[in-house]
């Protein structure tokens, strides 16, 4: 009936033979980017063409879905089901990608061409989501030849296709197959672990409210020589409105938008020694490391690095615009603008973060700010990471890669696990196969090649000891 042990060499050595790597590079010569509308016909052809005769080949029944949401990417479902009486398990991934940004990759790499150099893979989807779901799923196939296609669970898979332009549609699909996709838990990956070399379980993701700040003055731009001094720069009102929002060191000053408890102990105990990487690793070229560094200095004090990104809010300015920049005139700008996001966890209720900002602006002297377009762009999620599922994954992981898995209350980056949760009721088990320096938003993304082999590994024994007895 074959073994664990088995069933992970059956995957390392297709891994190792360059099977997998063959793979991804089919996956990633299809430019689906959900991002350009020229594009369109490529990310249905991932799911139609890639996708869906790999998992018929693995026994599942697959069905192709329109998006609810008219102009997005449509929604796969695929089931593997061998009983009631056994576990059942959600899995999800996305398969469209940002845009390529061809231009801006550097010399001898293209996103929609699968490169190695050293250990890495690089091209487009490699790190965010391809390169991952197609780990689980190689993982898959080598579990069931192991088994002789018994697996001893079911599997329920959603992959859809618009992840990147915010998962619209995805919420009212499983709205929509509620019934269908009843699970025990959700087991999936995407996003980076804590640093390169360390295993890592999320059970939620930070949520994101977006608004802008808005300052207008007059309807047009008046001469600097004969205006200025005379009469208000919008710009320099709308950056001490800022600086009344977050001090030069990054603490939140509107702290009405924070939780008023801090830090859950909970969430405070199992980021205890927790490390965050920067973006390095230590196979990375020092010419391409990522230029983002820790600050100590900056965020609310007396939080740990792991604290702040994972158990606390932030607050960025994600753009700041007043005149021309392209190209400046000497005159007073009429007018000046912000686009604001705040990352925020589950401890904070995000229908109060504009009432909350206007008071404070008002106590402070701007009424003239305004605040606009405010709103959630996707919910915080969270799973206790004490949860018997949490720790099922955190013993599995560990046993077949003999390393301590670090589990963090939820991942810095956003996800659509509110959706799984809300409608199915599902504890959330994220197990990111990538690291934050993988530039998956940005030119030259890529997969680091021993991150992917020891996340097959673990992949492997998950599926495995889902056909076992106990599960919780």
């Amino acid at each position: 009936m074959g073994t664990r042990d088995g069933a992970i060499a059956r995957a390392l050595a297709g891994f190792d033979s360059g099977a997998f790597r063959d793979r991804l590079a089919a996956l990633v010569a299809i430019p689906s980017t959900s991002q350009d509308p020229a594009h369109g016909a490529d990310v249905g052809r991932y799911l139609a063409e890639a996708v869906r005769p790999w998992l018929q080949r693995m026994g599942f029944t697959v069905e192709l879905h329109t998006n609810p949401a008219a102009g997005f990417g449509p929604i796969l479902l695929a089931e593997r089901l061998e009983g009631p009486d056994r576990p059942t398990v959600l899995t999800y991934g996305h398969g469209d990608t940002v845009r390529g940004l061809d231009d801006q990759w550097r010399d001898g790499l293209h996103p929609w061409v699968l490169t190695q150099e050293a250990d890495r893979w690089y091209g487009r989807g490699t790190a965010d989501n391809k390169g991952q779901h197609a780990l689980n799923l190689t993982a898959l196939e080598a579990v069931l030849a192991e088994r002789g296609d018994q697996l001893g669970c079911n599997i329920k898979l959603v992959l859809e296709t618009s992840e990147e332009r915010g998962s619209v549609g995805l919420r009212d699909f499983v709205r929509q197959h509620a019934d269908r996709l009843m699970a025990d838990v959700l087991i999936a990956s995407d996003g980076p672990r804590v640093t390169a070399e360390t295993p890592t379980i999320a059970t939620g993701t930070r949520g994101t409210y977006h608004f802008d700040l808005t300052v207008n003055v007059r309807p047009g731009g008046v001469h600097s020589g004969h205006w200025g001094g005379l009469t208000t720069d919008p710009a320099i009102v709308l950056s001490h409105a800022l600086g009344c929002i977050m001090d030069r060191h990054g603490t939140i000053l509107v702290r009405d938008w924070l939780p008023g408890d801090g830090v859950p102990a909970s969430v405070r105990a199992v980021l205890d020694g927790c490390p965050v990487g920067g973006g390095e690793a230590a196979t990375i070229d020092p010419e391409t490391i990522d230029p983002a560094t820790i600050d100590p200095d900056w965020g609310e004090p007396g939080l740990t690095p792991a604290e702040k990104i994972y158990g606390w809010n932030s607050f960025i300015v994600l753009s700041l615009l007043s005149g021309r920049p392209e190209n400046p005139v000497n005159a007073v700008a009429p007018n000046a603008v912000a686009h604001c996001q705040i990352r925020y966890t589950v401890d904070t209720d995000p229908a109060t973060f504009e009432s909350a900002l206007r008071r404070h602006l008002d106590e402070h002297g701007f009424p003239d700010v305004r605040i606009e377009n405010a709103g959630i762009r996707m919910p915080a999620s969270r799973t206790d990471p004490a949860h018997p599922w949490v720790q099922w994954a955190a013993a599995s992981l560990e046993r077949s890669i003999g390393k301590r898995v670090q589990v963090i209350p939820n991942s810095s980056g956003g996800l659509p696990g509110d959706v799984f949760v809300d409608y199915l009721g599902v504890p959330l088990v994220w197990i990111p196969h990538s690291y934050n320096g993988c530039g998956q938003h940005g030119p030259d993304e890529h997969l680091l090649i021993g991150t992917a082999r020891e996340g097959l590994v673990g992949f492997s024994g998950i599926w495995w000891d889902l056909g076992e007895r106990p599960t919780p």
